[in-house]
């Protein structure tokens, strides 16, 4: 199977708050065909523990991504008319540097010595790495959760840098009740015994504590309703030992925290965990009383929620829309009904893939 992973060096890259990566890498994967005005560019920016495969690229043995459904020839995203690019976050653990990855010098994990993450880094690298293609401004730029702080820090710092926007499941900052959910899941991790100050092993891996954050994760990311839904009361069981997994939930739980607890790193889980409860684009206002968005060169936006997100209320996504439109942008609004919570953007595939189609087939 032929890769479609790329990798670009950063050199010199200095991060918001101190301190300047060398060799650091940002892996990236690409999709469709850069047109000669080279001005059909989509980036893709990912929530905290998504990587740069967004969806596969038609090989018979590859893996579908993580946007699967939304990514690819004829559907919504679609690869036949855009040239899209998805990164690996820099500072997460799916082959972009991060807390993990070797020193250049020393060749020993950064750890704790990497420097403090911001989602502005994240959109900078990013953006040095489509500068780097021959790209100056790209078509439109697409952030779920996470990706959609990311695609506002892109635009709070480079006002041109993009015609459209499509931002789904985010908000302008974070939430009480998000940072609360988060800073429990650091928590979680940094008081395992096996944490060792971020020095764990493969042999001590701080799997408790990683179970607990994820399942916590889960508690944010779905709705009561949908579970509501799925798990009947019919199915408890009694169980095999005393205070052991009895009800369907706690299964469920326990299932996505055992495929989770080896799949991400630790070290830059937390580190990308605090740089969402960081981001606040009233940060870019001149005041309290002033529109943050006020220098921002769009075109248009659409914002995406879903009513029954906790993580990131529609709230939210209305106060976003709102500031958007008072600052110039025309920006659409949709709350969908879907169920899932925060990640229906991941699994209500016939909702999501309708209304990024439509906003995109007439760009």
């Amino acid at each position: 199977m032929a890769s479609h992973l790329n990798l670009y060096q950063l050199n010199h890259f200095k991060m918001r708050h101190g301190g300047e990566l060398n060799q650091a890498i940002l892996a990236y994967e690409t999709w469709g065909t850069l047109n000669a005005n080279k001005d059909n560019a989509v980036l893709i920016l990912t929530g905290l523990s998504a990587d740069s495969h967004a969806a596969s690229h038609g090989d018979p043995h590859d893996t579908a991504g993580w946007w699967e459904y939304m990514l690819g020839p004829n559907k919504a995203i679609d690869t036949n008319k855009w040239f899209v690019i998805c990164a690996s976050s820099l500072g997460s653990c799916k082959g972009s540097t991060g807390p993990c990855s070797p020193m250049p010098l020393s060749k020993e994990p950064y750890k704790f010595s990497f420097p403090d993450l911001t989602l502005e880094d994240i959109a900078n690298s990013s953006f040095e790495m489509v500068r780097s293609l021959g790209i100056d401004k790209l078509k439109c730029v697409i952030g779920p959760s996470m990706g959609g702080m990311t695609a506002l820090s892109l635009l709070l710092q480079h006002p041109d840098a993009s015609h459209h926007m499509i931002n789904i499941a985010s908000g302008c900052y974070s939430r009480p009740f998000s940072t609360a959910i988060r800073s429990l899941q650091r928590e979680a991790i940094l008081k395992d015994v096996n944490f060792n100050d971020g020095y764990y092993s493969s042999d001590e891996w701080p799997t408790q504590g990683m179970k607990h954050a994820r399942k916590l994760g889960m508690l944010s990311y779905r709705s009561a309703e949908e579970w509501n839904d799925r798990f009947p009361r019919s199915l408890r069981q009694r169980p095999d030992k005393p205070f052991g997994i009895e009800f369907p939930i706690e299964s469920y739980l326990e299932h996505h925290a055992e495929n989770f607890v080896h799949k991400f790193d630790p070290v830059s889980y937390i580190y990308l965990s605090r740089a969402m409860d960081w981001f606040d684009a009233f940060d870019y206002a001149k005041n309290e009383s002033h529109n943050p968005f006020e220098r921002v060169n769009l075109d248009s936006a659409m914002v995406v929620g879903a009513r029954s997100d906790l993580l990131f209320p529609k709230e939210q996504q209305k106060e976003m829309a709102t500031l958007l439109n008072d600052a110039g942008c025309e920006t659409q609004l949709e709350i969908t009904d879907s169920i899932q919570g925060h990640d229906s953007f991941l699994v209500d595939a016939e909702n999501y893939s309708k209304i990024v189609a439509e906003y995109l087939k007439d760009l």
